[in-house]
């Protein structure tokens, strides 16, 4: 923000550090702050303290801050927490426009097996939506290892980790970057829409099927097609990845066993074997030992009753579909 006044004025930077997704309530809040600081500094430190008196809303749910403003009065603000971010501030157009579908699957395969993930532009704005998207198409589940969207020059060496890392790195810096150490990794340069270095197999880790049935809706809506609007064309991203875990771990609920005190198990074993196709069994049993499904189970032993959130209703949907079929 620039500072009112006049003369040279240095301008002040406002920010929200968390490990919470939740952009549309922080921006919400920055609003709210931008705001006051036009009145006076002083007027922000009211707001603020019944920000840090109030607890943070459970997915779904409000809270209401009170705060005053001069010449205003008493204002109550409503802060709503989405019961589903995945798809705040995600632009798959990003990828749409620099990678094509096949590439994009590749990309998609490498991440759901918790591979590690180079991804080299220039421009950081690049790298930062692009590397946000590509974590966007796992959901449900969430990126567990290293996650760097822009890797500072003084951590180029990051790259030479044996975990799995998911980072970008701004193209000037490739000949380094080639010249470290390096274990498996696959290297996608978004300026020039291609792959540097891959492992070799990321066209046999999905499902035939399923992977044909996702290249022909990322075909559908690659960036020839301006059929639709940014929100529009995220949605249907979306809902093709989204399917594809539905169908291919969509059953997960069924096969949690609860004891008599609530706490439930899952039986993964059961939940492997009740996967009619053998080319998806085969890759769910790769899948079930990421850290990305592990800490999914866990989130679901902890309670019968799931969030309803977009994935378990995509589920039912799927379920009942099903029903009508047969």
């Amino acid at each position: 923000l620039q500072p009112s006044g006049r003369g040279v004025r240095l301008p002040e930077v406002f920010c929200i550090i968390s490990c919470l997704g939740c952009f549309g309530l922080f921006s919400k809040i920055l609003d709210e702050v931008e705001k006051r600081r036009q009145i006076s500094m002083a007027v922000i430190y009211p707001f603020m303290q019944g920000l840090r008196e109030s607890p943070f809303p459970a997915p779904g749910k409000t809270v209401t801050i009170k705060s005053f403003i001069p010449e205003s009065g008493t204002e109550l603000i409503e802060l709503t927490r989405p019961v589903d971010a995945h798809l705040e501030h995600v632009e798959f157009q990003a990828l749409l426009q620099r990678l094509s579908p096949h590439l994009i699957l590749h990309i998609f395969s490498s991440a759901v097996l918790e591979r590690r993930l180079i991804f080299l532009a220039e421009e950081l704005s690049v790298l930062s939506q692009c590397i946000h998207a590509v974590a966007a198409l796992l959901y449900p589940f969430t990126w567990a290892h290293t996650y760097i969207p822009v890797v500072p020059e003084c951590l180029l060496d990051t790259v030479c980790c044996p975990t799995p890392f998911m980072v970008g790195i701004q193209r000037r810096h490739l000949a380094r970057v080639l010249d470290q150490p390096m274990e498996e990794a696959l290297i996608v340069d978004l300026c020039e829409g291609k792959i540097i270095r891959a492992v070799g197999d990321e066209e046999e880790i999905l499902p035939i099927k399923l992977q044909n049935e996702m290249l022909a809706s990322l075909s559908r809506h690659n960036n020839n097609n301006n059929v639709h609007t940014a929100e529009q064309v995220n949605v249907l991203i979306s809902e093709a990845f989204v399917q594809f875990f539905v169908r291919l771990v969509g059953h997960y609920a069924s096969h949690i066993k609860w004891s008599k005190n609530g706490s439930g198990t899952f039986q993964e074993r059961a939940f492997c074997k009740a996967i009619p196709s053998k080319s998806s069994r085969r890759f769910v049993k790769k899948f079930v030992k990421t850290n990305m499904f592990s800490l999914f189970m866990e989130e679901a032993e902890k309670s019968r009753m799931p969030q309803e959130a977009y994935f378990q209703k995509k589920i039912a949907e799927y379920h009942e579909q099903k029903k009508h079929r047969r």
